[in-house]
């Protein structure tokens, strides 16, 4: 026998609406499913018993599943098989059933005999890289996860595949395009994969103060960089002027990426910059992000429900205070609601919120925590309550921007 590795035809296969069979419906079958369903494939599962996530996709017609052991034909009209049972005679049928047809077979326990094997796999934008390690799973993910760096940084530094890769996301030559990335709370470690794919792509960035500032570091050379920031009784950015931004430069032909913090949509004003675009007639996509109002209560240990404590949240914005003209929110209705509430933007008006609070019927002994730059090495938390808040002012620790969690759970941060 030779050491060398088995020669191997690498190939990429077209599932769409084409039946594949899986057999086993064990965690190996899972993690095999998940991916064939991306494929879109017709997915059959054949096996007695399924670990819950196959139950639930077979619930919601995402799968057909034949709820008992193998049987001979199983494979009949199939393109591909899979064995991915516990049992080594259950796969070697399924094997031996899928050599007859002149059908590919994965077999999950012993790779040696099957006449297909599954490569490590991983995904920029609309690239896909596929390693094969020669059975060796170890092998083979470290090569993958180091070819898909590679494809980043080629990226990065090649215009000519970024063109290729914008052509192939619909953009024609020469047309520019805003993309809004939310960037979520702050630490660029929590920023979407789509998200650090756009950043390749962009030519522009425009940013403001509460997008993770790290990772422009990472830019290639020659991007430009807008910073827009807005910030509470300082320097100031119109929302006019970021939409002409956004427009003038992708009329321009380039690939305008709008980074923002948390979650364009959740008091960012996304919409509206999605709207301009739309009017003047250049391309929008949306890339969502993790929105601080989760993620920061959550990196201070704090959730946002909990069982038998609180059944529900309710994020609203403090940016006005409850008596401001402005404000449309019932903070009477909120005060009666008995959910988790969480405040963005309320520094400055969290008095009248915690007065509004108490007047409206609220206990003064109502846990509040405030997130100070969640997600960044800067995190502080500060624990007090709504009481305290009224007689002596919010804490004296208390800066923007920060995440106000007021409920019981907010006690959590103590911990």
């Amino acid at each position: 026998m030779s050491d060398r590795p088995e020669p191997l035809l690498p190939l990429g296969l077209r599932l769409h609406d084409r039946r594949v069979v899986v057999v086993g419906g064990g965690p190996v079958g899972l993690r095999r499913i998940g991916a064939l369903v991306a494929a879109q494939a017709k997915v059959t599962l054949v096996s007695p018993t399924a670990v819950a996530a196959l139950d639930d996709l077979a619930q919601r017609g995402q799968i057909h599943w034949l709820q008992r052991p193998y049987e001979p034909g199983d494979l009949q009209h199939a393109w591909l098989a899979m064995a991915c049972t516990a049992d080594a005679a259950v796969n070697a049928a399924v094997l031996a059933e899928a050599d007859e047809a002149r059908m590919f077979c994965l077999r999950a326990d012993d790779a040696s005999g099957a006449s297909a094997w599954m490569p490590a796999t991983g995904r920029s934008g609309r690239a896909t890289v596929s390693v094969h390690g020669d059975r060796d799973p170890h092998t083979a993910a470290a090569l993958r996860d180091a070819a898909v760096v590679a494809v980043e940084a080629a990226l990065r530094e090649d215009p000519g595949l970024r063109r290729q890769r914008r052509l192939g996301i619909g953009m024609t030559a020469g047309s520019g395009m805003v993309i809004l990335v939310g960037g979520g709370p702050g630490d660029p470690e929590l920023l979407t994969l789509k998200g650090f794919q756009a950043l390749a792509d962009a030519d522009v960035v425009v940013v403001d103060r509460l997008a993770p500032l790290a990772v422009l570091d990472g830019l290639r050379e020659g991007v430009e960089i807008i910073d827009v920031s807005k910030i509470p009784r300082g320097r100031f950015t119109p929302q006019e002027e970021i939409n002409d931004l956004l427009v003038s430069r992708a009329r321009e032909g380039r690939v305008v990426v709008r980074l923002k913090g948390g979650d364009p949509f959740v008091f960012g004003r996304g919409m509206e910059e999605v709207i301009a675009c739309k009017e003047a007639g250049v391309p929008v996509e949306v890339i969502p992000g993790v929105s601080s109002a989760i993620a920061a209560p959550e990196l201070a240990g704090i959730p946002l429900t909990h069982r038998g404590i609180s059944q529900g949240f309710t994020v609203v914005t403090g940016h006005v205070a409850p008596d401001d003209a402005r404000s449309t929110l019932d903070w009477a209705a909120l005060a009666r609601g008995g959910t988790t509430l969480v405040v963005l933007m309320g520094v400055e008006s969290l008095g009248s919120i915690a007065e509004a609070l108490l007047d409206a019927g609220h206990d003064g002994d109502t846990p509040l925590a405030c997130v100070i730059d969640g997600g960044l090495p800067s995190q502080q938390v500060v624990l007090t309550n709504l009481a305290a808040v009224v007689d002596s002012g919010p804490p004296p620790e208390l800066r923007s921007p920060a995440v106000i969690v007021i409920g019981a759970v907010a006690a959590f941060a103590a911990g």
